[in-house]
């Protein structure tokens, strides 16, 4: 006999979810494969020694197998007047990579990885581990370098709308 575990439906997950307020980021990189970006909510710390963020990224987005070819990425979290910025990095205005970021200034630290001149903070990161979880990878990276913008108002996403915090 098999022991099935109950889980949630993937809706009502969703909706629970979305309660949970998160901070906006732009994941990005640059490198043999290619400078690509994308609007993530899902992103953490997971230690100082060393120092280890982790993002989690749709396996079907042709930006998740950009930044694993490229081994780096940047975490830019945005300030409340990103809108939209987040908008064009989440695809919502059918922009070309080149074209979404254009709309900003970016410098590079370490890596080479794009890094917001306006984020709140930004994570330069060299990728360390993957795990493939459902329709996710979850990407461990090793801190580099960070840089420490204004403390703006931070751009959190909340009950699937924006808020300035």
């Amino acid at each position: 006999m098999t022991d099935q575990k109950k889980t949630i439906e993937a809706d009502d997950f969703r909706e629970a979810m979305s309660r949970l307020g998160a901070s906006v980021n732009i994941l990005a990189s640059n490198g043999g494969a290619g400078r690509v970006g994308a609007t993530v909510s899902a992103v953490c710390s997971v230690t100082d020694s060393p120092p280890t963020v982790l993002v989690c990224l749709n396996r079907n987005t042709f930006v998740n197998d950009i930044i694993k070819r490229n081994g780096v990425f940047s975490v830019n979290t945005l300030i409340h007047d990103h809108t939209d910025l987040s908008d064009a990095f989440a695809g919502r205005d059918n922009l070309e990579m080149d074209e979404r970021f254009a709309l900003a200034d970016w410098q590079t630290l370490q890596t080479g990885s794009p890094v917001l001149k306006s984020a709140r903070v930004a994570f330069d990161c060299e990728v360390s581990e993957i795990s493939e979880v459902g329709t996710h990878s979850v990407l461990f990276g090793r801190v580099v370098a960070a840089s420490c913008g204004e403390k703006s108002k931070a751009l959190i996403y909340l009950d699937r709308n924006y808020h300035a915090l």
